[in-house]
């Protein structure tokens, strides 16, 4: 009976029966398991990382951009980030050279970490992984389609928060406040791209910040080297009040390139 009932799903939506039969919910939590390899690849690459940050008054207009751009090394076997641009151009000698400075002092500083420091940074990524676990809990999840994304296939999850979900974690209590969509392939379970919105406004600072539905973020990644996903895009676009008075409007805009392998004989891929 079953499949009958799929079989008719099919033909009414165009959708693959295989793609109805497979469990949403598996689908993310493995992709959320998956996540802890991806970073440890992830660590072993440096990268450009720009950012745009628009702001707008209360007539809509465009009141002040800012661009910055950063330039990613490995140190200490972990990511950190040097500012190499400001609004697309080159930073004055002096200034370069002060940043080039922090990167110095940062390298001693982590050469010079207890195991205790080390021991809190794995602790903190272990609750990294934590929250990410709760995804598959707070949210009903239905598979809705399939698309192609270069010539890779993806499953297409719909992510609605469950009514009365109470989060494991404090942080985790964001995802009550989200619904959206999720892009995961099919070989590899990682997230492709990710739409979210927000749908109940969510504060921060004490409720002095009150993030308004219809605030929207997508990401979307890249894969490298043919072994990591990568990010590639992260847009937000945020409408917020803030101290209940002044209404705020915000766009970011972040974007990678130039993955280049930490290795002598990396690559580097656009």
């Amino acid at each position: 009976m079953k499949q009958v009932v799929l079989l008719a799903i099919s033909a009414v939506f165009g959708i693959p029966t295989e793609v109805r039969a497979q469990d949403a919910t598996d689908i993310i939590r493995r992709s959320v398991e998956r996540d802890a390899n991806n970073f440890e690849r992830f660590k072993n690459y440096t990268f450009l990382e720009r950012v745009e940050e628009r702001r707008y008054g209360r007539s809509g207009n465009l009141s002040s951009k800012e661009i910055q751009t950063y330039e990613f090394m490995v140190l200490g076997g972990r990511p950190y980030g040097k500012l190499v641009e400001r609004d697309d151009k080159p930073l004055p000698a002096k200034e370069a050279r002060k940043e080039q400075e922090k990167v110095d002092k940062e390298s001693v500083k982590r050469q010079r970490e207890s195991a205790s420091d080390k021991a809190k940074e794995d602790k903190d990524r272990a609750e990294e992984r934590r929250y990410l676990r709760e995804i598959p809990e707070a949210f009903n999840l239905t598979v809705q389609g399939t698309e192609q994304i270069g010539s890779r296939p993806m499953w297409i999850i719909g992510a609605q928060p469950k009514p009365g979900y109470r989060p494991k974690l404090k942080r985790a209590e964001i995802l009550t406040h989200l619904r959206g969509k999720i892009w995961v392939d099919q070989a590899d379970y990682q997230w492709v791209k990710t739409e979210a919105e927000v749908i109940d406004p969510i504060s921060f600072g004490l409720g002095l910040v009150r993030l308004a539905p219809g605030s929207v973020l997508n990401f979307d990644q890249v894969r490298v080297n043919d072994e990591v996903w990568l990010p590639a895009h992260i847009s937000v676009r945020a409408d917020a009040r803030l101290a209940y008075l002044r209404k705020l409007r915000e766009e970011l805009d972040v974007t990678y390139r130039d993955y280049r392998k930490f290795q002598a004989d990396s690559k580097i891929v656009e």
